[in-house]
C-alpha cells in the first residue's frame, strides 16, 4: 500500500531555513545554521520518499538525530521516537508494528534500513508522531500525536516562556523523551538555537559547552536537581542564563522555593511545569512570581489550554481534566490503530486536584491505582494480585517515595518483602511489608488505604544534641539481615561471626554510622548487645551540613581505583594506590577473617577467598575468549607462576593473583593448629613477625621466585598489623615501621609518598570526611573497586582515543555493573542454599518457591 504524502506539515520542522544564517544547533565539534540544517533536512527527506511510511528512529541528542526526526516530520512520514540506549524497546515495537524504514545509528554512521518500498499501513492523514507512554517504554502502547498537537505545544511553550530568536537551550533530556523534545520543538519553531548534548550535568565539560555557546535555559526533572546541588550549581557563574524549566514528576514543594530563591538572587526564572505524553508535553505551567508562594503548585493551563476538576464520588477532591489542542490523538497498540483518528477529546490526568485561592492549581493525590516509583510504574492492584497467587491476602498502597503492603496473617514480613521486590522490579529500600492480623477496613467493608499507608515507618524522632538517631527500625539486626541475607540474629552475633567480610562491610559500615551516630572501631567484632546500647550512647562528630565521615579503609579503597584506571588510560600519572590496596586487604584480612573458632573460621575464609576468586576467574575467561591479550595461565590465576618474566597484557591481573595467593597463604597457615594458637597469644607481634619476614623479600634478602610479591607480602602483613593496633604506642611502632621501610622501594618518590600517606591514614583516621555529595558514589567505587580493577583492561581502551576522562568513568561504571551483578548472583546463591530452612514456615513455602521463580 502506498500513499501519497499528504499536506498536513508541522511548520517549524518545515520552516527552518526562513530563520536564514541565524545560529541553529551548536554541539562540541560543530555548529550549523537553520539554512545548513534546512539542506541536511531535505537531503534527509528524500532518502526517506515520496509516498508516506511509517518510520522508527532510535534517536540520541546529536544531529543526525534530529536531522532524521525533523525530516519525517517535513515529509510527512509518521515516526516512531526511541531511545538509542533500549535495543530491547527497538527488537519489542520493531515486532509489533512492523515499520517500514528503520532509522538507526550503526557505529557511529546514521544507517537507514528501508525494509520494503512502499508501506503496508493504513496511515491516517494527521499521525505524525507516536511516543512511549511513561514509564513504558518498549511496551507497544503508544501516544498518537498529529501535526496540530506538535504545532500547538511547541507554541503555548514558546508563549509562556517568551522564547525568542536570541536564546539558546542546552539539550539535558533524551529528545525521544516527550520533555527533551518540547525544548527543541519550541526553540525550533521561534529561530531560537540549541546546544546538542548528550553530557550530563555533574561533568564539567557541560558546563563549559553552557558557557561558551551562551545558552540561556536548560531544562530538569527533579533528580536533576538533586544532582545540580552536589555539583555546586548556586556558585555557578552562568551570566547567560535566563530561566530553568523543572518537569518529570513532583519537585518537593522546600526545593521549589529554594530554586526560586535562588534564581532571584541570580537573575533567572525557574518554572515548575506539568504534563504528560498524552498532552504531546506540558500542560500547565506555575508563573515564577508564584514559585515561592505555592511550591506545592502545578501552576495554570498552558495558553490554549484549559482545566476543569470533575467530582469523584466517594473522595474529597476531583479529578483534574485538561482540554486543549495538544490533547493526543489516542492510543495506539497495534498496527492497525494507525489509521484511525482522533479517538478522544480531553485528557482525563487521573491526577486529583484543587484550586488554591491564587488561581493555580494544586495535585494532591493519584485516582488510579498507580505509583510511580524510581521510576517504575507500579500497579497496585497488580501487587496485591501477585500476593493473592501466593496464597496471602494483602492491601497495597503508595506514593513516588515507596510502596506499603498490608499483609494478613503471620507470614515472614521479611521474606515476603524479598519476594516481592523481585516480583514487581522495585529495589528491596524501596518497599515496606507490615505483618497485621486483620487488614484495616472502612465501616463499608472497604480496605482502608490510607490506614495502610499511616503503617508506614514513621520520620525518625529528632536526635538528642550530640547523639545519633535512636528511632526507626533500621537497627543493628535489620542491618545485618539485609546486608548478609541472614535471620534469627543472636544477641552473641558479630557481624564476623554471621559471615561478614570485606566485600559486605562497605554497606554494613555506612547504614550503621547512619543509625548510632559513630562507627566503633571494633564495631565488626562487637555483639548486637553491646552494639544496640550504643544508638544512644555514642556521640555523633557534627561536620556540618556538606560533609559525612565515612571509614578509612572505604574511602583509601574508593581513591585508589579512581587513581589506578586513570594512571592505566593516561588521564593523569599517580602511582602506588595498588599498594596502598595491597595493605588494606591485610587490614580487613585481620578484621574480617581472624574471629571464632579454626574449622569455622576456616569456612568463612575460604568463602570470602571464592568471592574474589570467581568473578576474577569468570571475567578473565572471557577476555581470554574475546582478546589475545591473556593465556590460559590467566584464567588459572597462575600468570604470575607461569607467564612471562617480561611485563606484557598477561601481567594485567597481577595484582588479583597476588591477592589470591596471600590469601590463600594465610589461610593454610592459620589452619596449622600452633600458627592459630600464636596468632590468637600475640596478636600484634604476630603480623609483626609476617611484616618482618616479608621484609627479607623487600630488601632482596630472600627471593620468592614471584614477582610482585615482594611488596605484597610485606604491605598486606603490614596493613593487617595495623587492624591489630589498640593504643596510641602501638600505632607509633607501626606508623615508624612504615615510615623506615617505604622509603627507597620504588625510587619514585610520589609513589612512595602516595603509599606512605595511605598506610598512615589507615593507621590514624578511623573515618575521613567526605563532601556529602559524593558519599553515594565512595561507597559504590569502594564496594566495586575489585571489580572495576578486572572490568578496565577491557573497557578503557575503546574509549581513550577519544576521551581518556570519558574511559576512566566508563570503566568505573563498568566495574560498578560487575559488582552489581556478581552480588546479585551470590544473593541468589545464598537463597536458594537457605530455602529448605526458611521455606518451612507456613504459607511461606509457596511464596518462596513461586517468587524465585518469577525473578
Amino acid at each position: 500500500m502506498t500513499t501519497d504524502l499528504h499536506l498536513a506539515q508541522v511548520s517549524f520542522a518545515a520552516e527552518l531555513a526562513s530563520y536564514g544564517d541565524r545560529p541553529a544547533i551548536l554541539t562540541e565539534s560543530l555548529s550549523l545554521s537553520y539554512r545548513e540544517l534546512a539542506d541536511r533536512v531535505d537531503a534527509f527527506a528524500l532518502r526517506l520518499g515520496t509516498g508516506r511510511r511509517l518510520v522508527a528512529l532510535t534517536a540520541a541528542n546529536d544531529v543526525d538525530s534530529l536531522v532524521a526526526y525533523l525530516a519525517a516530520l517535513a515529509a510527512g512520514h509518521p515516526l516512531i521516537l526511541l531511545p538509542e540506549d533500549k535495543p530491547a524497546a527497538l527488537e519489542s515495537l520493531v515486532t509489533a508494528y512492523d515499520p517500514d524504514v528503520l532509522v538507526r545509528s550503526v557505529n557511529g554512521q546514521t544507517v537507514l534500513e528501508e525494509r520494503r518500498p512502499g508501506t503496508r499501513h493504513a496511515l491516517h492523514p494527521d499521525l505524525a508522531l507516536l511516543l512511549s507512554t511513561s514509564g513504558s517504554t518498549g511496551s507497544p502502547k503508544l501516544v498518537r500525536l498529529s501535526h496540530a498537537n506538535l504545532q500547538s505545544n511547541a507554541e503555548s511553550i514558546a508563549q509562556y516562556l517568551r522564547i525568542g530568536t536570541d536564546d539558546t537551550a542546552a539539550t539535558t533530556l533524551p529528545m525521544s523523551y516527550c520533555y527533551g523534545l518540547s525544548v527543541i520543538n519550541s526553540h525550533l519553531l521561534r529561530g531560537a538555537g540549541l546546544v546538542l548534548t548528550g553530557l550530563s550535568v555533574v561533568d564539567p565539560c557541560f558546563w563549559d559547552l553552557f558557557r561558551r555557546a551562551g545558552a540561556t535555559s536548560f531544562a530538569a526533572v527533579p533528580y536533576t536537581f538533586d544532582l545540580l546541588e552536589r555539583v555546586g550549581f548556586a556558585e555557578m557563574d552562568l551570566p547567560g542564563l535566563r530561566y530553568v524549566t523543572q518537569a518529570g514528576g513532583r519537585l518537593a514543594p522546600d526545593a521549589v522555593r529554594r530554586f526560586a530563591e535562588l534564581g532571584c538572587r541570580r537573575g533567572w526564572d525557574l518554572f515548575v511545569m506539568y504534563g504528560a505524553t498524552e498532552a504531546t508535553a506540558r500542560m500547565a505551567y506555575l508563573p515564577p512570581e508564584l514559585a515561592a508562594e505555592v511550591p506545592g503548585a502545578i501552576g495554570v493551563a498552558v495558553p490554549g489550554g484549559s482545566f476543569r476538576i470533575d467530582p469523584v464520588p466517594g473522595l474529597e477532591h476531583g479529578e483534574l481534566v485538561y482540554t486543549g489542542p495538544n490533547v493526543m490523538l489516542g492510543y495506539a497498540e497495534s498496527p492497525e490503530d494507525l489509521g484511525k483518528g482522533r479517538t478522544i477529546g480531553e485528557l482525563r490526568t487521573g491526577d486529583l486536584a484543587r484550586k488554591h485561592p491564587a488561581g493555580v492549581f494544586e495535585v494532591v493525590g493519584r485516582r488510579s491505582r498507580f505509583v510511580k516509583i524510581v521510576g517504575l510504574r507500579v500497579d497496585l492492584g497488580q501487587v496485591e494480585r501477585f500476593l493473592a497467587d501466593l496464597g496471602v491476602d494483602a492491601a497495597s498502597a503508595g506514593t513516588d517515595d515507596g510502596l506499603v503492603v498490608a499483609v494478613e496473617g503471620g507470614h515472614d514480613p521479611h521474606l515476603l518483602a524479598k519476594v516481592l521486590a523481585q516480583g514487581v522490579g522495585l529495589p528491596r529500600a524501596a518497599l515496606e511489608v507490615h505483618a497485621v492480623e486483620h487488614l484495616p477496613r472502612l465501616a463499608t467493608g472497604k480496605l482502608d488505604y490510607p490506614a495502610v499507608l499511616a503503617l508506614s515507618r514513621p520520620e525518625p524522632a529528632e536526635p538528642a544534641p550530640g547523639y545519633g538517631t535512636a528511632a526507626g527500625p533500621d537497627n543493628v539486626r535489620k542491618i545485618f539481615a539485609d546486608t548478609l541475607e541472614c535471620a534469627d540474629i543472636a544477641d552473641d552475633d558479630t557481624f564476623v561471626s554471621l559471615g561478614g567480610d570485606s566485600l559486605s562491610y562497605v554497606a554494613a559500615s555506612v547504614r550503621l554510622e547512619q543509625v548510632l551516630g559513630h562507627l566503633p572501631r571494633d564495631w565488626h567484632v562487637t555483639t548486637v548487645r553491646d552494639l544496640e546500647p550504643r544508638r544512644r550512647e555514642m556521640p555523633v562528630r557534627r561536620l556540618g551540613r556538606f560533609f559525612a565521615p565515612i571509614e578509612t579503609g572505604i574511602v583509601l579503597r574508593a581513591v585508589s581505583i579512581i587513581l589506578i584506571v586513570s594512571t592505566h588510560v593516561g588521564l593523569f600519572r599517580w602511582q602506588g594506590a595498588a599498594h596502598v590496596l595491597m595493605a588494606v586487604a591485610g587490614y580487613n584480612f585481620a578484621r574480617f577473617q581472624l574471629s571464632g573458632k579454626r574449622l569455622p573460621r576456616l569456612r568463612r575464609q575460604l568463602a570470602s577467598l571464592a568471592r574474589v576468586v570467581v568473578p576474577s576467574v569468570a571475567f578473565i575467561g572471557v577476555a581470554y575468549l574475546i582478546t589475545d591479550n591473556y593465556s590460559p595461565a590467566n584464567i588459572l590465576l597462575l600468570n604470575a607462576v607461569l607467564g612471562p618474566e617480561t611485563v606484557t597484557t598477561q601481567w594485567h591481573f597481577w595484582f588479583v593473583e597476588v591477592l589470591v595467593y596471600l590469601l590463600v597463604g594465610m589461610t593454610a597457615l592459620l589452619a596449622v593448629p600452633s600458627a592459630d594458637r600464636a596468632e590468637k597469644r600475640f596478636p600484634l607481634l604476630f603480623p609483626l613477625a609476617l611484616t618482618g619476614a616479608g621484609l627479607l623479600t623487600r630488601y632482596d634478602v630472600i627471593d620468592p621466585g614471584v614477582p610482585h610479591t615482594a611488596p605484597a607480602l610485606w604491605l598486606f602483613a603490614m596493613g593487617w598489623a595495623i587492624a591489630r593496633t589498640r593504643n596510641v604506642a602501638q600505632r607509633c611502632a607501626v606508623s615508624a615501621v612504615a615510615a623506615l621501610t617505604v622509603p627507597g622501594f620504588f625510587e619514585d618518590a610520589n609513589r612512595e609518598f602516595t603509599l606512605l600517606i595511605g598506610i598512615l591514614l589507615l593507621i590514624w583516621l578511623p573515618s575521613i570526611p567526605v563532601p556529602k555529595a559524593l558519599r553515594r558514589v565512595t561507597i559504590l567505587l569502594a564496594s566495586a573497586s575489585l571489580y572495576a580493577y578486572l572490568v578496565h583492561w577491557l573497557v578503557y581502551p575503546l574509549l581513550a582515543p577519544f576521551s581518556p576522562l570519558l574511559a576512566v568513568a566508563a570503566s568505573l561504571a563498568a566495574g560498578v555493573a560487575y559488582w552489581a551483578v556478581c552480588m546479585r548472583v551470590i544473593s541468589m546463591v545464598t537463597r536458594r542454599r537457605t530455602r529448605p530452612a526458611t521455606a518451612t514456615r507456613g504459607h511461606l513455602r509457596p511464596v518462596l518457591r513461586l517468587g524465585m521463580g518469577r525473578r
